[in-house]
């Protein structure tokens, strides 16, 4: 029996269908995620970094440890040093308070004298005498409180210092600043880390973007904050989601080689990006389609 008059009919309609599904979308594009990059803000070895690539990560978590033992004996000299101004400004108030002492006593042998000058019974040589002991005594504790406030200062300084060492101490921990999936280490645990350098890199999976290309005929069908269908490749077929419309590019730019607009015969598209949540089904690079 002859299957070909039967076959051929079959195989046109299943290649009309195909083609009909396919140019029910509107955009195409690749999924993307907004990815994060950690980097040290301490130098010193990684004593530390437990993930794994593929690991989820939580936010305020600490990945990383860098040595800190140099820091600590740092802060531990810097904080000897602040003791050590506390008992100088302790001896120092001990000498303003015995100067107070004699100045109250010569202050009264001043008031005695002056009277017995008065009366004759001293000399003005005797006056000038305990006139200047007081005046000696006055310059002593003003050099004294001065000396007093020059130790406050250093010791404010040191303060300064303890904290400046206590932030790097904190620092040489690195918490993740997002929730999400750890892509890529840079480093691994006994290297050498630097301010700067980057140690791994992070993506937050639970939102993806789909970055997808439009010609200008369509940008009349969509806008920023609008909800659009984004459908993609899955086990059981075709999968659609709603996604937000968060970015319209302001220009227009050639057609990449690895995205097709429905219109193939256009050279210039537009970029946009199409919010989208994710259940654990997208993942970064995956190919997706926008239907306005």
């Amino acid at each position: 029996m002859n299957y070909t008059k039967y076959l051929l009919p079959v195989l046109f309609l299943s290649l009309v269908a195909c083609k009909q599904q396919a140019d029910s979308s509107d955009a195409y594009g690749n999924f993307e995620a907004i990815e994060v990059i950690v980097s040290a803000e301490s130098s010193g070895r990684i004593i530390s970094f437990l993930p794994v690539e593929g690991a989820g990560l939580q936010a305020g978590q600490v990945s990383v440890n860098i040595d800190t033992t140099q820091l600590y004996l740092q802060k531990l000299s810097l904080e000897s040093g602040f003791s050590s101004l506390g008992s100088r400004i302790h001896t120092l108030d001990a000498q303003l308070a015995a100067s107070r002492v004699q100045m109250d006593n010569l202050k009264r042998e001043q008031k005695r004298v002056e009277k017995l000058v008065e009366g004759g019974a001293a000399t003005p040589k005797q006056q000038d005498d305990i006139n200047g002991q007081v005046a000696l005594l006055e310059a002593q504790m003003v050099a004294t409180a001065s000396q007093k406030d020059a130790v406050h200062a250093e010791r404010r300084t040191l303060q300064v210092q303890i904290s400046q060492v206590e932030d790097q101490l904190i620092k040489c921990a690195i918490k993740n600043p997002i929730d999400g999936i750890l892509l890529t280490k840079y480093k691994e645990q006994g290297e050498m880390a630097a301010p700067g350098q980057p140690l791994f890199k992070m993506a937050n999976m639970e939102e993806l973007i789909l970055r997808a290309y439009v010609s200008g005929d369509q940008l009349s069908s969509i806008k920023t904050g609008g909800s659009v269908t984004v459908s993609f490749d899955k086990e059981q077929g075709l999968q659609q989601i709603t996604g937000v419309v968060s970015w319209i590019s302001p220009r227009a730019e050639f057609t990449p080689k690895i995205i097709q607009t429905r219109e193939e015969r256009v050279n210039l598209v537009y970029a946009i990006k199409v919010v989208v949540p994710n259940d654990g089904s997208l993942k970064i690079g995956m190919p997706g389609e926008v239907i306005f």
